[in-house]
């Protein structure tokens, strides 16, 4: 990556890290970014509203190949003293997002000034921290006929700089899961007149263990309490209205979806148990994502073309990364670059993207196109 451009990139990723913006609120963002790629460079921009990508066209009967960065922060303060630190009280770009998309402009500057002989999209996406930003972008896969799409995530607790990969599931499937129960109110001093949800709701919570027994699937299957709630403070009522929140979780999405039906009856039959009315409702709906074996290939043998180290991924990441949204359409990997093993972790007051990555991601994306 030549040094220009590193230092424009670096110039950027602080000033999106100045900006912190939320899922589906990045309209600061995104104008920035086009403002700095018909700065920076010739590329066509297309603009798709929330979100938007830009082309360099090489000309027909050649490959398509997308690169993806995403762009949203966090609602976590900024703690810690960074001459760029956030503006925005409560929003801070603690996932890394910011040096993603930092990655994905240099690279850009740098496919537009070598004009390789392949069409290449630069993907700039909205709202992954929420899971629905992917799928926002999914026409960019048939509208250009995308033959592999890539991305990468900074990681800590892995070798500084280093690329991981593996095939197959890379991140977990997931979604939020919220049971609501109703039934009716009661003075607290007679309970039976009303319909109290607690006890169903503490049969559901006694079930996960029996409902999740990794007997029953091929892989891992979670199921993780996030919030429980009935009543109110007011000691003369007996509850009547409560939920239960879950953050259920699968390394396949076939295998998410049948533990989200064996909660939805049990939760179905306590409901009518006890006379109570429910209903479901569904947030932050990930899929797996899952690296086709060439792509993934690809990836490890342009680490090695760019001079980079690598290390083994042994087995899926727990988190979730809504890029499987792409991975279904066309060829697809994701992978991590190593933030180094001490560094703060992301998702944490105390982390901040390192710079020196945005060169180790331009330079391996460079590398892909070789292969």
């Amino acid at each position: 990556m030549k040094k220009e451009n590193f230092e424009l990139a670096v110039r950027l990723r602080r000033e999106l890290h100045q900006h912190p913006e939320l899922s589906n609120e990045e309209t600061w963002t995104k104008a920035r970014l086009i403002e700095f790629l018909i700065a920076h460079t010739d590329l066509e921009i297309i603009d798709r509203g929330s979100w938007f990508y830009a082309a360099h066209r090489a000309g027909e009967n050649r490959r398509n190949i997308a690169f993806r960065a995403d762009f949203d922060a966090l609602p976590i303060e900024e703690t810690i003293e960074l001459p760029w630190g956030s503006k925005f009280p409560g929003k801070a770009h603690k996932c890394g997002h910011d040096g993603h998309t930092a990655t994905l402009a240099g690279f850009a500057l740098e496919v537009d000034q070598q004009k390789p002989d392949i069409n290449v999209f630069f993907l700039f996406q909205p709202a992954e921290e929420t899971g629905d930003g992917a799928i926002q972008c999914v026409s960019l896969i048939t509208d250009e006929k995308i033959d592999e799409i890539y991305a990468y995530h900074n990681m800590s607790g892995f070798p500084y700089k280093a690329v991981g990969i593996r095939e197959g599931t890379m991140f977990c499937a997931s979604k939020g899961m919220t049971i609501h129960l109703e039934g009716h109110p009661a003075h607290a001093s007679q309970p039976e007149d009303g319909i109290n949800p607690a006890f169903a709701l503490a049969s559901i919570i006694q079930a996960i263990p029996e409902l999740t027994d990794p007997e029953g699937y091929q892989g891992l299957v979670l199921c993780t309490v996030v919030q429980i709630d009935a009543g109110e403070k007011a000691f003369g009522i007996s509850a009547s209205k409560g939920l239960l929140r879950l953050t259920i979780r699968a390394l396949y999405e076939e295998e998410l979806n049948r533990l989200q039906k064996k909660l939805e009856q049990y939760s179905a039959a306590q409901a009518d148990q006890y006379g109570l009315r429910i209903r479901f409702e569904y947030n932050d709906e990930f899929p797996e994502t899952a690296n086709d074996k060439k792509t993934a290939d690809k990836v490890w043998a342009a680490a090695k073309t760019a001079g980079l180290n690598n290390f083994d991924i042994n087995e899926a990441f727990r988190g979730s990364e809504d890029f499987g949204h792409l991975a279904k359409l066309t060829k697809a990997a994701y992978c991590i670059i190593g933030n180094g093993e001490n560094h703060p972790h992301i998702h944490t007051a105390e982390y901040d993207f390192r710079d020196e990555l945005i060169q180790t991601g331009t330079d391996l994306f460079l590398a892909i196109l070789e292969q």
